[in-house]
């Protein structure tokens, strides 16, 4: 089974998604896939770079990187499921509003075509705000589906919502049967 992992710049959240990357790789063949923010920004959470070179070197392969790399994964590569781990709000709402500017939206506006399952494992700060009505869009899509999620801090963030990264692989394959797993919300 092939599997495309796309990683966004929730940089907070990356190392949680390079553990469940290792426990999938060990099952499957994983296509890795950058948006712009992960490949250029450095932040407290760690190096771009470093975080490039250790996802190529789970997946054994060189990750794609732009869009016309993208692109191809409708036609040409076919990839039996897709997941964007993590998935930003601003990578939410570009697919929501089916706009393709990044290697990863791109990505998944070709899978999407070939009718294989989208999972999403949304980390981002305005959940509950500016990205409320995108998260309603993507969940009425077929072939969308959702890791659960909730608030990772109603005090302090109270807009916020993170998924539980380690029900990926449960949420992947209920998603290959065309089910969302439940709850959604934790």
């Amino acid at each position: 089974m092939k599997i495309g992992y796309a990683l966004c710049g929730s940089f907070c959240t990356v190392k949680k998604s390079i553990v469940v990357l290792e426990e999938l790789a060990k099952k499957y063949e994983i296509l890795p896939i950058f948006s712009p923010a992960f490949q250029a920004f450095d932040t407290r959470f760690g190096k771009a770079s470093s975080f490039i070179e250790s996802i190529e070197n789970i997946c054994g392969k060189k990750g794609i990187r732009t869009i016309p790399e993208a692109e191809a994964l409708g036609p040409s590569i076919k990839l039996d499921a897709l997941i964007i781990s993590p998935c930003t709000g601003n990578t939410l709402a570009k697919m929501a509003c089916a706009i393709t500017d990044t290697p990863v939206t791109m990505a998944a506006k070709a899978h999407l075509r070939n009718n294989r399952p989208l999972v999403i494992a949304l980390a981002t700060n305005d959940a509950l705000s500016g990205n409320l009505q995108n998260i309603g869009i993507m969940l009425s899509r077929k072939n969308v589906f959702f890791v659960p999620l909730g608030q990772d801090d109603p005090i302090a963030k109270p807009a916020s919502l993170v998924c539980d990264f380690s029900m990926i692989g449960e949420t992947l394959m209920l998603a290959l049967d065309g089910k969302q797993i439940q709850p959604l919300l934790k």
